[in-house]
């Protein structure tokens, strides 16, 4: 039986050198992936060219442009109705009549009372009269001391008292007459007549209902004007109230026909503000027209106002202007600062300089808008950009000047991949949520 020989020393040597240099070049292998940044993985949408339409949206109230609200300036009960809905009225036309019995006999009492007032006035002239004849009669007999000085005093004292009896029962006469005026004028208010031409849209009251004038006019009726000539009273937040002025051209649609958009126009802009659970907004009222009388008071309406129209501008999605790396992503990026250099454009040259890169000189769109950065993609790198921008529609933005064209690729947002393959957005779609303007 032979004895296996025993390893030779030199040999195990080297099989020990040689794992512990497996086991460095594994380790080193290991640190490397470790200390290698993450992968980084990026949303992009493109530069286009396009219209950007940017307005102010709003809801609001239809009405007729002369709207009355017809009361009873007197008390008592309704006798007749000469109106209903939707009844066609002209002014002057009677609408409805109050029971005038109570009012009939007051004007009889008040002409009584100026019958009587009359009769007083009458005798208090013959007082007169009577009294200037015994003076005159007194006065040569005390010159001749006929009679006392006191009867004469007396004569004068009596004539004074029927002159000033005089002056109270004309002041009585009068008082009398403005009553009687006074119970003419509630007998004719009895009588409710209509001050325009219109179309009775609201009646408050039925046949033998009693209405009280005590405090303020009961309304009877509510009257509109030509309704072929209608406004909308609109609440345009206070944010948009800047972007609207007089005279600019409105649409909007009611739910009654969803398929037809009217037309309008801005008449004024009310400096009156109205808050609502902390909310401000003003009226802008709107001027339409409604020939067809497909408008009714009280519908509701969704205003559009278009306040800049760009037909064909360089424009970029709201989300790249509002894209800001985290300085996870910047250090992923290689870079230490997000702040706009120099970017290797397709011609070597800086920033997408050929071919009309400027919007300005594109589109004839000025450069006095707000600045913003824009990371664009060139040669498979982001890089920040400053660019100028103008209107917006909500969705895109108009790119005013700067060095961006149609077709270049932006950032919307960006993820990197951790060491262990699991995906880590370093930055949300839309950022801190800013608005692009």
């Amino acid at each position: 039986m032979t004895t296996p020989d025993a390893p030779h020393p030199g040999r195990r040597l080297w099989v020990w050198v040689s794992a512990l240099v497996l086991v460095l070049i594994a380790g080193g292998v290991a640190w490397r992936v470790l200390r290698r940044p993450p992968a980084v993985q990026y949303q992009t949408a493109q530069v286009t060219r396009g219209p950007v339409v940017a307005k102010v949206t709003a809801t609001g109230i239809l009405s007729a442009v002369v709207t009355v609200q017809v009361g009873s300036q007197v008390s008592g009960r309704i006798a007749t109705l000469h109106a209903d809905y939707n009844s066609t009225v002209t002014k002057g036309e009677l609408l409805a009549e109050i029971d005038p019995a109570l009012f009939q006999a007051n004007l009889e009492q008040a002409k009584a009372n100026v019958l009587q007032a009359e009769g007083q006035l009458k005798q208090a002239q013959a007082n007169v009269v009577a009294a200037q004849r015994t003076y005159d009669r007194d006065k040569p007999l005390r010159a001749s001391n006929l009679i006392a000085q006191a009867d004469l005093d007396t004569a004068e004292t009596t004539l004074d008292a029927a002159k000033a009896s005089v002056v109270a029962a004309r002041g009585n006469l009068a008082q009398a007459k403005a009553q009687l005026s006074q119970s003419q004028v509630n007998l004719t208010y009895t009588k409710i007549l209509s001050p325009i031409d219109g179309v009775v849209i609201s009646r408050s009251v039925d046949v033998g209902q009693t209405v009280a004038a005590s405090l303020a006019a009961p309304t009877i009726f509510t009257l509109a004007g030509d309704l072929k000539a209608m406004q909308v009273d609109t609440s345009v937040a206070e944010a948009d109230v800047g972007k609207l002025a007089p005279g600019m051209e409105a649409t909007f649609v009611v739910d009654a026909f969803p398929d037809e958009r009217f037309k309008g126009v801005i008449r004024q802009i009310r400096n009156a503000p109205q808050t609502q659970q902390n909310v401000v907004t003003y009226d802008a009222v709107i001027d339409v027209k409604n020939p067809e009388l497909k408008l009714r008071p009280g519908m509701t309406a969704n205003v559009t106002v278009v306040y800049a129209d760009r037909e064909d501008v360089v424009r970029v999605p709201n989300a790249a202007l509002r894209f800001r790396p985290t300085p996870d992503l910047l250090a992923a990026m290689g870079r230490t600062s997000s702040a706009p250099g120099r970017v290797a454009g397709r011609d070597g040259g800086t920033g997408g300089g050929g071919g009309g890169g400027s919007a300005a000189g594109r589109g004839g769109a000025t450069g006095n808008g707000p600045s913003r950065s824009l990371w664009v993609v060139r040669d498979g790198r982001p890089a920040p950009t400053q660019v100028t921008i103008g209107v917006s529609d909500g969705t895109f933005t108009e790119i005013a000047s700067g060095a961006v064209q149609a077709g270049d690729a932006v950032l919307t947002g960006a993820e990197t991949t951790t060491t262990n393959g699991a995906a880590r957005p370093t930055t949300p779609v839309g950022g801190p949520g800013r608005r692009p303007f």
